[in-house]
């Protein structure tokens, strides 16, 4: 959670959703977006916002219906959509990356914690009731490597339901809006079993299964305690408000009820008609669970450096309109500027401050861990930049193979360095994030895939980069070094409300970023390519001055056509595939 002055509060947070769509795309993917929803709503902020980081073999049959899952939630819930990043490589085709990020707003004095405080105070349950749905979907898909007869893992994917995930954003709003809740815990991977004993780590929980509401009479009391089902939160009440809080919880039709208390042992225990099924000291399940030195070393070959590619109508650089046009980017009457172009801006109502937001991995065909890295957080950072965003703070979601493999340890760890060493560049935290490991089938493994979200202050959002219009001048400006790099980022942002548009050269090079720009403005351009150029911008000419030595003027906004196109004919190449 960061401070963004004015009262104000902003919380985000990526997470993956990998394993379960790799099995079944529609509900993992779905069930992707409920859990990351859930996280900022225990936060007690209100959900805002929307990024997904989507890498796949090709824009298949399995990927429409992954991008169908999360349009099915977000749109149902109303949180808008309005961000990420879609990549295609072979690389992924048999174990998909589903990353989701949301991003919440709430007042910086109203912060919502997760442990509990005070023994006497009850545990409740509340939300959906509990199935079979979901069970072993950390233990059986999440921490072990796929296989090619996984068919039969279909029962651990959780089964999403957006209109009850709706009511539970309220419910849990109004609950901390009234005060009514001490802490507050998302029921989500391995259940209640992690979110108790986060709860009880530093006092106690008692929990009476047998009072758990159920869809299905017969469930054993492992199967209720590490059941995965959808849109469940935990809270901790103080006894004098149950009754209020059953009131919200009625006034929502969601289920409730009273499952636990709050002690001075120190364990988590389960009990099942009164007597002792499970107990353990929480805190080794928490701060104090197993910590493993894995092994790591280098691959004996150097990776492969990364080539761009050029045509407009290869499925990575072809508009990803057809994908984030399927999702509300409207809905909460926020969004200032939609997907498609860098960042996605956000208002801070009733103010003309505003927040950018973007989500970035590394770039294709990246296979070198620590150019990873940095490259997502650049990335990220540099198209909040571009949006008119001052960047505030990271958070990251980290896919990689089996880190009991050596050469997985070395890439693991070579990408945090990269990105711990970025974020110190740009003088910004890593606040939040997550790591997804054994993205593996039959013992191939990813490649080293951090994504990186992003969140930065927009002063005023009347002045974000909109387009180049006819005549402006358009200059480019490259980095050669982190340092370099860093400075380009923190230029851009400061110097966005005097410009046009700003845009990141990405995979395709100078001359796919001009293309890009050119359809997002709507207006061509006489315009040379520049050489090893890492960001484009575009201003009124009587502004270039105003920009330092650094930056080249190559060319100058207007027409219908862009290096000899005409804008109609690039448009359509882009859109070719779709």
């Amino acid at each position: 959670m960061i401070d963004l002055g004015e009262g104000e509060a902003v919380a985000f947070k990526v997470e993956s959703h990998n394993h379960p769509s790799a099995v079944e795309p529609f509900q993992g993917a779905a069930t992707g977006v409920g859990g990351i929803l859930r996280d900022i709503s225990a936060m007690g902020a209100r959900p805002v916002a929307l990024l997904d980081g989507l890498y796949f073999g090709a824009p298949d049959h399995q990927f429409r219906r992954a991008v169908a899952g999360i349009g099915a939630y977000g749109n149902s819930v109303g949180v808008p959509t309005i961000g990420g990043e879609t990549r295609f490589d072979e690389a992924y085709r048999d174990n998909v990356l589903v990353n989701a990020m949301c991003v919440g707003l709430l007042p910086s004095e109203r912060v919502t914690r997760a442990k509990a405080r005070t023994a006497g105070h009850s545990v409740v349950l509340y939300g959906a009731t509990t199935g079979r749905d979901g069970i072993g979907g950390a233990s059986v898909l999440a921490s072990a490597e796929l296989a090619a007869d996984d068919a039969d893992k279909r029962p651990s994917v959780q089964i999403g339901d957006p209109f009850t995930g709706k009511k539970l954003i309220e419910a849990s709003l109004e609950l901390v809006e009234r005060g009514l809740v001490e802490s507050l815990q998302d029921c989500g991977a391995a259940g209640l079993a992690s979110s108790l004993s986060e709860m009880a780590s530093e006092i106690g929980i008692d929990v009476h299964l047998d009072r758990v509401p159920l869809r299905e009479p017969d469930l054993e009391p492992w199967e209720v305690m590490i059941s995965e089902s959808q849109e469940r939160m935990v809270a901790v009440v103080r006894k004098d408000f149950l009754a209020q809080v059953e009131q919200v919880c009625s006034k929502w039709e969601l289920a409730f009820a009273v499952v636990g208390e709050v002690t001075t042992t120190g364990e988590l225990r389960a009990f099942w008609d009164d007597e002792v099924v499970g107990a353990i000291p929480a805190r080794l399940l928490t701060d104090e669970c197993p910590r493993y030195e894995v092994d790591r070393e280098a691959p004996p070959t150097e990776p492969p450096t990364w080539i761009a590619t050029r045509s407009l109508s290869e499925p990575n650089l072809a508009s990803k309109e057809w994908i984030y046009r399927q999702y509300d980017q409207l809905v909460g009457s926020r969004t200032v500027r939609r997907p498609g172009f860098d960042a996605a801006v956000l208002r801070l109502r009733p103010s003309l401050r505003g927040i950018a937001v973007s989500l970035e991995g590394p770039r294709l065909g990246e296979r070198d861990p620590f150019r990873a890295g940095a490259q997502a957080v650049l990335g990220a950072a540099l198209n909040v930049a571009c949006a008119g965003g001052d960047p505030l703070a990271l958070t990251d979601c980290l896919n990689f193979g089996n880190p009991e493999k050596p050469e997985i340890a070395w890439e693991l760890e070579r990408a945090i360095e990269a990105i711990a060493q970025v974020a110190e560049a740009l003088r910004i935290p890593v606040v939040s994030g997550n790591v997804s490991l054994y993205n593996e089938t039959d013992g191939r493994a990813i490649p080293p895939t951090p994504v990186v979200g992003c969140v930065g202050l927009v002063a005023d959002v009347r002045y974000v980069p909109r387009g180049w219009r006819e005549g402006d001048a358009i200059v480019a400006a490259s980095a050669d070094n982190l340092k370099a790099e860093a400075a380009l980022i923190r230029f851009v942002a400061r110097v966005a409300p005097l410009l046009s548009l700003a845009h990141d050269v990405g995979d395709g090079g100078a001359e796919a970023a001009l293309v890009e720009a050119a359809l997002w403005s709507g207006v061509g351009a006489e315009v040379e390519v520049p050489e090893g150029a890492r960001v484009l911008l575009a201003c009124p000419p009587e502004r270039v001055g105003r920009l330092g030595a650094e930056f080249e003027q190559i060319g100058v906004a207007g027409g219908t056509t862009l290096l000899g196109d005409p804008l109609d004919e690039l448009r359509a190449a882009s859109e070719a595939n779709h």
